[in-house]
């Protein structure tokens, strides 16, 4: 029998460190501690060559259950559609008004911190409209 195999989603970008304190609001989790011997993360980079400085970040669930984000600076900026989005989950077992509400009242907390609301798709099946956004560097999420 196969085993289940942790996984990271891995963010190309061009800020690691402020798309993952976005996404640490967006998803309630949090920066992990820095490296053994460093009181905090600026120490750390400190402590790296110039061109290895911000060049990743990571964050995580607290309770462990979801996979861990890493953020990874690339030279490259973002060309096309992503193949690959996440949908953030706050409509399920919801219905009708009070799951459109629910994505609404989601889609308002984000647009603060930065996100893009780019439209609102409203399904003939009241649990399967959705709110597709961006984060703050252009990558597609929806509100579902």
């Amino acid at each position: 029998m196969m085993s289940i195999k942790k996984f990271q989603v891995t963010f190309d970008c061009a800020e690691p460190e402020r798309l993952a304190r976005f996404w640490c609001e967006v998803l309630g989790y949090v920066v992990p501690p820095p490296p053994e011997g460093f009181a905090t993360w600026d120490d750390y980079k400190r402590s790296l060559p110039p061109e290895q400085q911000d060049a990743w970040f990571a964050c995580s669930d607290p309770s462990g259950v979801g996979p861990r984000l890493y953020f990874q600076r690339v030279p490259e900026g973002k060309a096309a559609k992503n193949r690959l989005h996440l949908d953030v989950r706050v409509g399920t077992g919801l219905v009708g008004e009070e799951r459109l509400a629910a994505l609404e009242a989601e889609c308002a907390r984000l647009i603060p911190l930065g996100a893009v609301h780019v439209r609102t798709l409203y399904a003939d099946d009241d649990n399967e409209s959705c709110i597709p956004m961006q984060d703050i560097e252009g990558n597609e999420f929806c509100i579902d």
